[in-house]
C-alpha cells in the first residue's frame, strides 16, 4: 500500500515485498536541515536518524515525509550496513525494523550497546502484538511503534525520547572543562558562559558527542551545513582553525586534531 496524506497527517502502511534489493550503503534523504528552535533557546539545533527498513517503498515515504520536516534521513535495509554507519555517524535517533534480510533487528541493539553507541532506538515494526511489543521493549529498544502509524506520532515519540533525563539519554555532554547542553545549545567552560558561533557550536558538539573516537569529515559537514548549500573544499577547515584557537585561547582542557584521510578528534589534555 502506498503512502496517503489525510488531511496533512501522513498515515505510513506498508505491504510485504516479495523481492528485496540491497540498497546502497547510505542514501541521505532531505528537504533542508533541521533546525528547530528548543524551548527559547539562543541557537538552532540539527537532527539526523539512522533508518534502518528493508521495505523500500515505505522508506522513501518515511524519508521523504521526514524530510519535509528537515530532518536529515540516513537509511540502510542491512544490520551490517547499519553497524558501520553507526559507528561513523553520529544520530540523534536510530529507526530500527525487525525483520530485516539479514537478520532480526532485537539482534542489532546489544551489538550497538556494546560498541558504545548509546543512541535511542525506535523500534518500527508490523510485529505488533502485545508479547512482541514487549520483547521489543525488554531487549532494549527506548521505545516501540507498530505500522502502520502516524508520522505524526513518530516525531511525538521522537520529541519524547530525546527529552529523557540522563539516566536514559544523557542530557549535558562533558570533555575537558566544557560542560555541553546540546538541547539548549549552551557551552560552559570553568562555569562560564562560553558563546560559539552556530556553525562551530555544531562542530564542538559533534565532536564532543565521540569524544577521543575520529568523526568523519562528512559527518562534521552534515552537521554544520544545510543540504542545499554548495560547501567550499576548505570551509570546514576555516571553521576548525577558529575553534581550536577559541578553545585554546580559554583553556578549554581539550584540543581538536587531524585524522588524515578521515576527519576529526576531540582529545582531552593531559
Amino acid at each position: 500500500m502506498s503512502p496517503v496524506v489525510q488531511a496533512d497527517v501522513f498515515w505510513i502502511s506498508v505491504h510485504n515485498c516479495s523481492s528485496i534489493t540491497r540498497p546502497h550503503l547510505l542514501r541521505r534523504n532531505t528537504a533542508a536541515t533541521f533546525l528547530a528552535d528548543k524551548e527559547g533557546a539562543k541557537g538552532r539545533w540539527q537532527m539526523r536518524l539512522l533508518l534502518i527498513e528493508d521495505e523500500k517503498e515505505m522508506a522513501d515515504a518515511l524519508s521523504t515525509t521526514l524530510g519535509k520536516q528537515g530532518i536529515v534521513i540516513d537509511h540502510t535495509m542491512r544490520l551490517g550496513d547499519a553497524m558501520e554507519l553507526a559507528r561513523q555517524h553520529v544520530y540523534d535517533a536510530i529507526l530500527l525494523d525487525r525483520r530485516l534480510p539479514d537478520g532480526e533487528g532485537l539482534t542489532f541493539i546489544p551489538k550497538l550497546r556494546r560498541a558504545g553507541i548509546d543512541t535511542p532506538i525506535i523500534l518500527l515494526t508490523a510485529m505488533n502484538e502485545p508479547e512482541e511489543r514487549i520483547e521489543g521493549l525488554n531487549g532494549g529498544a527506548d521505545d516501540y511503534l507498530g505500522k502502520p502509524f502516524l508520522v505524526g506520532e513518530l516525531l511525538a515519540r521522537l520529541r519524547a525520547v530525546l527529552r529523557r533525563p540522563a539516566s536514559i539519554a544523557p542530557s549535558q555532554i562533558s570533555a575537558g572543562r566544557i560542560v555541553i547542553d546540546p538541547l539548549h545549545l549552551s557551552v560552559t567552560i570553568n562555569s562560564l558562559p562560553f558563546d560559539l558561533p552556530r556553525r562551530e557550536l555544531m562542530v564542538l558538539i559533534t565532536l564532543a558527542k565521540r569524544k577521543g573516537k575520529s568523526v568523519l569529515r562528512s559527518t562534521l559537514e552534515a552537521a554544520v551545513y544545510n543540504y542545499e548549500e554548495e560547501i567550499q573544499s576548505n570551509a570546514l577547515d576555516a571553521h576548525i582553525s577558529r575553534l581550536r584557537k577559541r578553545l585554546l585561547d580559554a583553556s578549554a582542557g581539550v584540543s581538536v586534531h587531524n585524522i588524515r584521510g578521515i576527519g576529526y578528534l576531540l582529545r582531552e589534555d593531559t
